[in-house]
């Protein structure tokens, strides 16, 4: 890269190899760069082969904060997660009320913002499972079959889909 093209701290990249990451040092020959699934990297600065996602002058005073919400936009990003994932309104307060069909068992009871907490953290960890399986080695044909399962389970979870406050936060399964 020439002087011109250098990169500063805080830069936002996209690896073909290692996926997004952030400038978070710079050397004589080399960035150090954190990437998402592959942790630090050193990658030589005469390397062309990734995408600027965002350039940071490297003169510029970047500080310590501005660096870590580069990184924390892209782990947001990697996972899947959105800021918040709200409860739909007629639900708050509200308790999830389990009652067993054999006579004598006691019910379980629980609010119904900590069942959607988990549902939430099923969504998240599914999305994440997805990325891991896109990014990785397998062959185009695992990778299609995996992510089909993966479709299905979605499928299985759209019943909770009447807790979420916003439809773009639903579970989607296959049509058809």
């Amino acid at each position: 890269m020439s002087e011109t093209t250098t990169l500063g701290v805080g830069s936002r990249v996209r690896h073909p190899a290692y996926g997004e990451g952030v400038v978070v040092k710079l050397y004589k020959a080399a960035y150090d760069v954190v990437f998402m699934s592959h942790g630090m990297k050193p990658v030589g600065r005469d390397f062309s082969g990734w995408d600027v996602i965002e350039r940071i002058e490297p003169d510029e005073a970047v500080s310590f904060n501005e660096a870590e919400e580069a990184l924390v936009r892209i782990l947001r990003t990697y996972n899947g997660i959105q800021e918040t994932t709200e409860l739909g309104d007629r639900w708050d307060g509200g308790t999830l009320i389990l009652k067993p069909g054999e006579e004598g068992m006691a019910t379980k009871e629980m609010p119904i913002d900590t069942f959607f907490h988990k549902i939430v953290m099923v969504r998240d960890r599914l999305r994440v499972m997805e990325q891991r399986i896109n990014s990785s080695s397998m062959t185009d044909e695992e990778k299609v079959n995996l992510q089909q399962y993966i479709t299905r389970i979605y499928g299985s979870l759209t019943s909770f889909n009447v807790l979420f406050r916003r439809k773009e936060d639903h579970f989607k399964g296959s049509k058809g």
